[in-house]
């Protein structure tokens, strides 16, 4: 990895609970917002811009195949830049601000726009024999959605892989609650403090005969009771430990950031605020997938050669309060320097943009500390992991 690719001006839309605030958004619509708001940011001309990264797990509305392109000349990028759309599950955010940087270290790009998005309250139901002649009777109807859940091997939905994680190493309902809370409290902490408004973009939403800006993550519960938490059914097996309290929420959201090379950004104008220093996938068994962070977490360490004492800061996507809960224990990472601004339980998990998110988080609480190093990372639905080493460059 080139020592002289940086990150800035991170902006997203507030996350949407499902079938809430942004049902009503166009998908491309959402995503060029929070795109324009990036570029402002960073006092940068569309035009100045080569190429956009546009991570999506879920395509929907009559653009979406070609949302890449849409989002980048509606966001005021010139007809002769570049788009691209990636996909790798849960790390989809991630993956596009790689993406990016690996243009740019090829020679392929100098100044890149990469982030992603999702509104799975707009995936379709779709009837999979209509196009070829229907039979005489009733014809069943698929949730789209219910694809981007189920694992494609063995069909279980990504909520059993946490059983199946909870189950083989032994880790019991009661700390996966705790961190649920912890992640509601820090989270309704984060958006009193104002931290979270930082990052956020509003945008203006349906709201009866009228409109309205929407600017605060609406799935956070901070006021949850470990009471109701543990009143809380199981949500994925009879007798299990996987709860919605102690899952990710589903949600819909944009985020964006500037990838450049230091040389582009310095003729531009744009103030380089994280560097990024490296990162790793990996592959791991399916059926236990949360297990991603461990292994890939440590092949960037090993990497870079450094440890965990020597990382500032962690952001671990909280698909599943077990997956942090085996990082810990696997790891030894203390959970004074992780997600302390909530995570995938308390705001929510459109994994387009999740990726994106995490690492606005990590530069801006580098930043505020006057930290060096954090790592973002998180499990892959499918069986991956991935990590990310970013270093902050301090103002």
């Amino acid at each position: 990895m080139q020592p002289d690719i940086i990150l800035a001006a991170g902006q997203r839309t507030a996350f949407g609970d499902f079938g809430r605030s942004l049902k009503d958004i166009p998908l491309t619509a959402m995503a060029t917002h929070a795109a324009r708001a990036c570029l402002a940011k960073g006092g940068v001309e569309g035009g100045e811009v080569d190429h956009l990264v546009y991570g999506n797990t879920m395509p929907v509305d009559h653009d979406g195949l070609f949302a890449s392109r849409v989002i980048a000349l509606n966001a005021g990028l010139s007809e002769d830049s570049s788009a691209l759309m990636v996909s790798r599950a849960c790390g989809t955010g991630s993956q596009a601000i790689a993406s990016a940087a690996e243009q740019i270290t090829l020679g392929r790009s100098e100044l890149a726009l990469a982030g992603g998005a999702e509104n799975y309250s707009r995936a379709p139901y779709v009837v999979n024999q209509a196009r070829w002649g229907l039979k005489r009777g009733q014809q069943p109807m698929e949730d789209a959605l219910d694809f981007c859940y189920r694992d494609p091997f063995n069909g279980e939905y990504m909520g059993e892989t946490a059983e199946n994680l909870a189950e083989e190493y032994q880790y019991e309902r009661e700390p996966m609650d705790e961190w649920a809370l912890m992640s509601q409290q820090r989270a309704g902490a984060a958006i009193g403090s104002g931290f979270l408004a930082r990052q956020i973009v509003p945008i203006e939403v349906p709201d009866g005969r009228s409109s309205r800006l929407f600017d605060t993550d609406e799935f956070p519960r901070p006021d949850i009771t470990p009471q109701r938490l543990s009143q809380l059914r199981p949500a994925f097996r009879d007798g299990g430990k996987v709860t919605p309290g102690n899952s990710s929420g589903v949600t819909d959201g944009a985020a964006f950031l500037l990838v450049a090379a230091r040389r582009r950004a310095a003729a531009v104008g744009l103030r380089p605020e994280a560097r990024l220093v490296d990162w790793v996938t990996v592959g791991v068994p399916p059926r236990i997938m949360g297990i991603g962070p461990v292994p890939a977490i440590g092949k960037l360490l090993q990497r870079v050669d450094l440890t965990v004492d020597d990382i500032d800061y962690f952001e671990i996507n909280e698909a599943f309060a077990v997956v942090n809960l085996h990082a810990e224990r696997h790891l030894s990472i203390p959970r004074e320097r992780t997600n302390l601004y909530g995570g995938g339980i308390s705001i929510g998990h459109p994994p387009g943009a999740t990726g994106v998110r995490m690492t606005i988080t990590a530069m801006h609480h580098l930043a505020d500390i006057g930290g060096r190093y954090a790592v973002v990372a998180m499990c892959l639905g499918a069986g991956q992991g991935m990590a990310t080493l970013i270093e902050n460059i301090p103002a």
